[in-house]
């Protein structure tokens, strides 16, 4: 097999659980209106925690998906994967009784796993004892288990893997799938990201080192990427799924083929814990990458899907690194994030936007940064303020970046009608 693989990969099905909603149709909704999904945090007292707001999900039945024996005995951001997994595999139109399930894989990214159960496990072991923790505590919280549960739900014994690059694990998650379809590993893979890490010991941490925002005014407000205001992320959870699979595949069984995963690449800033570069080097490096896998000029990109998490150092950086990919074509190129209406929901967070740079091909719209109120001079490209915008989208780059300056970019691309 040559280096250069022949198989072409495409996505054919997709699903959300967000704070926008729990379909991809809501979550859309609510990006092209430009509508908030952040609110008062709930599911933590926000006593003695500076942040106040999350992006929380709500109205999410679990018994849509799973009945109450499978829900008890998966974590949170579990049964988000599963949630979403429906959705995507239910759109896809795969006929699983038709397929070869050795030949169908699943790779999810998630950046803690089961946060909160450790949180409440740790809690009744203080307080009660270890003989009263649950049994299935541990296959809760292992961060494998969201890849480990869809296969389960779905019977899918192909290639099975999980990335956990923190925030860059969900985008890393789809790059890898289409690798392994590429080489030829698999026909299909379901794949994205997913987490569910709003509890006491998460907020705790990120707290004391000052990421979060302490916006204290109107919730929907809070999340400000590239704003000069900005001071910090908002907290969310939620899952992104997608089903990918060689575009023979697909063609063979006459799927809608929504888009073409074209190219990826990951980098590694090699320079601190938790903040990017400054100058925006390793990420740079991740956007150059992907456009070289794809076999794409910088000048053919219509979009960018920032990582755009609102705090002050990384919407510089990623400012940085997309100047120095694009030059003075990136004063040409709209730049949005969507973390501006569903907050940083950390490994879910880079599947999610990939599935609005796949809506903004299909419709050609893009979605708007929200809160753009007081321009950053440092943060001076084209951001979408506050409207959605139509604009034909043939090729987008969806950015992530992960503590410990893990990288990830992927490049989506219209897939001929």
């Amino acid at each position: 097999m040559s280096t250069k693989y022949e198989n072409r990969v495409v996505i054919t099905g997709m699903g959300a659980i967000t704070c926008l909603g729990n379909s991809v149709d809501e979550f859309w909704t609510g990006l092209k209106n430009g509508q908030s999904g952040i609110r008062e945090i709930s599911l933590v007292s926000p006593t003695g925690f500076p942040c106040k707001v999350s992006g929380e999900i709500r109205d999410f039945d679990t018994s849509d998906f799973m009945d109450r024996k499978e829900a008890r005995r998966m974590a949170r951001f579990s049964q988000f994967a599963v949630a979403a997994a429906h959705e995507a595999i239910n759109d896809s139109q795969l006929d699983f009784e038709q397929e070869d399930l050795d030949r169908i894989g699943v790779l999810i990214g998630s950046g803690s796993g089961g946060l909160p159960e450790t949180d409440q496990q740790a809690e009744i072991r203080v307080k009660r004892g270890t003989g009263r923790m649950s049994p299935y505590y541990i296959p809760m919280m292992l961060v494998n288990m969201a890849a480990a549960n869809i296969s389960r739900t779905f019977g899918l014994t192909g290639y099975t893997n999980t990335c956990i690059t923190a925030c860059a694990a969900g985008t890393q998650a789809i790059g890898e799938a289409s690798e392994i379809i590429r080489r030829g590993t698999a026909d299909v893979v379901v794949t994205g990201g997913t987490e569910a890490g709003i509890c006491e010991i998460g907020m705790g941490g990120f707290s004391t080192m000052h990421a979060l925002t302490t916006w204290d005014g109107d919730p929907t407000r809070a999340s400000r990427p590239f704003d000069i205001k900005r001071d910090g992320f908002a907290p969310a959870e939620g899952g992104g799924i997608l089903v990918v699979e060689s575009m023979e595949h697909a063609q063979e069984r006459g799927a809608k083929i929504y888009a073409e995963v074209a190219g990826w690449g990951v980098s590694s800033d090699a320079y601190h814990l938790v903040q990017p570069h400054p100058d925006g080097i390793g990420a740079g490096k991740a956007m150059s990458r992907a456009l070289d896998n794809a076999q794409i000029e910088p000048d053919e990109v219509d979009y960018i899907n920032a990582h755009g998490t609102s705090t002050p150092i990384n919407d510089r950086s990623e400012t940085a690194a997309i100047k120095i990919v694009f030059g003075k074509l990136a004063y040409d190129i709209p730049v949005s994030s969507t973390k501006s209406m569903i907050g940083h929901s950390l490994g879910a967070s880079g599947s999610l936007e990939a599935i609005a740079c796949v809506k903004s091909i299909e419709d050609g719209i893009l979605h708007p940064t929200i809160n753009q109120e007081n321009s950053d001079p440092e943060c001076d490209l084209d951001y979408i303020p506050n409207t959605a915008r139509e604009s034909k989208i043939n090729i987008a780059i969806s950015n992530s970046f992960g503590f410990g300056g893990q990288n990830a970019c992927l490049v989506i691309k219209k897939f001929p009608s």
